[in-house]
């Protein structure tokens, strides 16, 4: 099937096939989709390799090699680019740089220089029982303390008040604690959590997690919507992509919340990733690929609203193309645009490395799993994230 996209095609180039590369998503129809909008490129030839498995692994060693892809997707990390196996995309947006959300931008960029054009955007949020919140006379929490407050009163008659992961929330709810507090992974080259509200913002995971108002032990973890589809849970926190077994399953009983803010210098947040097209610096035809980056992700708006709501549930990254589809202009989905376009954060910013990422998260689940000092634990984890920062920006 992928030889169709091969050479006999009469398009112009030089009779060799560009190659693109995709990790295998897992609702049907898109690698079909992905391959239609390849072999429609009057330009030149595309071939289009599906990755099931590790992808990530099979991208970083091919990337070592001359025998890699010539267009990607991926996340962009910072050694990407400090190795020099990316190359700036900065020239194929054009006029259409200011019709992307800035936050998702920010996610493809390092020093300026943006890297890859985001193609789909994930985001997460907090999805509450509007029928539950009605019995118990709860209102949708808008502070951390709120939000702790009505976990406690909704846990009643077999119903837990919140499902947050099986870890108890410290794996996901790490990141917007912090932007609760107005404080972040990283900010400026430099520790974004050395600060003492920090202690206090993880901290209150760990009031969460003591409050017996936790769902613990669920058979799906936090990405699957089960726990709330079925009334096992007031609130739940997971991702957009849920919101269509949610409403099949509930109708219009749910509702939608960023995380909320802790401190009046905090703010609500939604955490937000997404992968982004990017061209192999190895590649002999860098121009073509920026070329055909630029068609598919740019200019063909069709394509990118079908890639994103065609089969699964997305957000397209170009605002004018989230403001009109028509999945999006409406309930849960039209407060989760919103939510993205207000109050979104890089859940995987390309400074914050393996290493930073892992001493943090290891730092947060000791506190809020076995109750260490969240000062300490902190503390800790700043000296390695700073020993980074120094390895990567001196």
């Amino acid at each position: 099937m992928l030889a169709a996209c091969g050479s006999n095609t009469g398009r112009g180039g030089n009779g060799q096939a560009l190659r693109q590369w995709y990790h295998a998503y897992g609702e049907p129809g898109v690698q079909q989709a992905v391959e239609r909008y390849a072999k429609s490129y009057p330009k030149t030839p595309v071939d289009v390799q599906w990755n099931p498995g590790d992808y990530d692994s099979k991208l970083a060693t091919s990337l070592l090699s001359d025998g890699g892809p010539d267009v990607f997707e991926s996340t962009l990390q910072i050694s990407s680019v400090r190795s020099g196996q990316v190359v700036p995309l900065d020239d194929v947006f054009g006029d259409a740089r200011s019709d992307f959300s800035e936050p998702i931008l920010a996610t493809h960029t390092v020093d300026g220089k943006v890297y890859g054009v985001p193609q789909a955007v994930d985001m997460q949020m907090l999805f509450y029982r509007k029928s539950m919140f009605a019995q118990a006379g709860v209102q949708p929490p808008s502070t951390v303390d709120e939000l702790i407050d009505a976990a406690r009163r909704l846990t009643r008659d077999g119903v837990k008040g919140l499902f947050a992961g099986n870890d108890g929330g410290g794996g996901v709810l790490a990141g917007p604690a912090l932007w609760s507090a107005g404080l972040d992974y990283v900010r400026d080259h430099q520790v974004g959590f050395d600060d003492p509200v920090a202690a206090q913002a993880i901290g209150k995971l760990r009031e969460l997690y003591t409050s017996d108002s936790l769902l613990l032990g669920a058979v799906k973890d936090w990405a699957e919507p089960d726990a709330f589809t079925q009334g096992l849970v007031a609130m739940q926190w997971t991702g957009l992509w849920a919101v269509p077994a949610v409403q099949k399953a509930l109708g219009d009983d749910f509702g939608v919340l960023p995380f909320p803010k802790l401190t009046s210098a905090g703010s609500p947040s939604v955490p937000v990733g997404a992968f982004g097209a990017m061209v192999n610096a190895k590649s002999k035809r860098i121009d073509e690929a920026k070329e055909f980056v630029r068609w598919l992700w740019i200019e063909r708006t069709d394509y990118q609203e079908d890639f994103n709501l065609g089969y699964g549930f997305h957000i397209p990254p170009r605002k004018s193309i989230s403001a009109k589809a028509s999945k999006l202009t409406s309930g849960a989905a039209a407060d989760a645009v919103k939510f993205v376009r207000d109050n979104a954060k890089a859940s995987n910013p390309p400074d914050w490395t393996s290493v930073m990422r892992t001493a943090f998260n290891d730092a947060v689940s000791r506190v809020v799993r076995d109750g260490a000092r969240a000062d300490e634990e902190l503390r800790g984890a700043a000296a390695k994230v700073r020993d980074e920062l120094k390895r990567l920006y001196g």
